[in-house]
């Protein structure tokens, strides 16, 4: 159960971060949330679906595995891609809001917030929050950088799949995957783009999707579906190092 915070100085003054990469850090995960100005870095690790969320939008996801809580890019030293999705790397933090009247007005302003029940958090190792006189360290700042970027990139999720599903670009998918094993993995209820129909894209159409700067993200998603075949070489070889784990013991 996440226990959140408004971060400051007094209260979480010896409050430090985990920066290892390992399931019991919270990375265990089998997807992220990922935005447009990151498109170009995920697409070289991951493949790029959409998924409905609880209000029914489409959402672009990174994919790590096939199955809830399996993440391939992870091992014993840690997350083995060159790129890790904002969504991940903001943990522990997050935007919160601290209310106000502002002449009689009621005000939100957005500020840091921290789950203190997130296994990075501690007061024994890893990245200082604040220095000795009470300052941001340079790793809060960055910290505090990247949640603003996702701020905006929430909104500019909107504005990108609004303009895929204009076009209709936006398909349903069902993935299945057979391994080594014989087993199969089956990828239900997620949506990918329609590459005939981005090809069949007017004049028109694609000078408006670059105008909004669009297009380069959408050939981005495009590109990024390669990926899957290297994801399911990821869990043979997972299998195959458990089978052969399993012989040795």
């Amino acid at each position: 159960m996440a226990n959140y915070a408004l971060l400051n100085n007094v209260e979480h003054a010896d409050v430090r971060i985990v920066t290892d990469r390992a399931a019991r850090y919270g990375d265990g995960v089998m997807q992220s949330l990922v935005f447009p100005f990151e498109l170009r870095n995920v697409q070289a690790c991951y493949p790029i679906l959409f998924q409905r969320d609880s209000e029914d939008n489409f959402l672009p996801l990174a994919l790590f595995g096939f199955q809830q809580g399996e993440n391939l890019f992870l091992d014993e030293s840690g997350w083995q891609a060159p790129y890790i999705p904002a969504m991940v790397r903001r943990e522990p933090f997050l935007i919160g809001y601290r209310k106000s009247d502002s002449q009689g007005e009621p005000v939100s302003t957005r500020v840091l917030s921290i789950d203190m029940d997130h296994p990075r958090v501690n007061t024994e190792r890893g990245e200082p929050l604040f220095q000795p006189l009470g300052g941001r360290t340079p790793f809060l700042e960055n910290a505090a950088d990247l949640l603003e970027s996702v701020f905006l990139g929430i909104e500019h999720n909107k504005t990108f799949v609004n303009a895929l599903q204009r076009h209709d670009l936006i398909e349903s998918m069902t993935l299945e995957i057979e391994l080594k094993d014989g087993s199969r993995n089956q990828l239900i209820g997620f949506h990918c783009l329609n590459e005939e129909k981005v090809q069949g894209l007017s004049a028109e159409a694609l000078g408006e999707l670059n105008a909004n700067g669009f297009l380069m993200p959408m050939f981005m998603v495009l590109a990024s579906m390669g990926n899957l075949q290297a994801l399911a070489e990821r869990k043979n070889a997972r299998l195959e190092g458990d089978r052969q784990g399993g012989s040795d013991a």
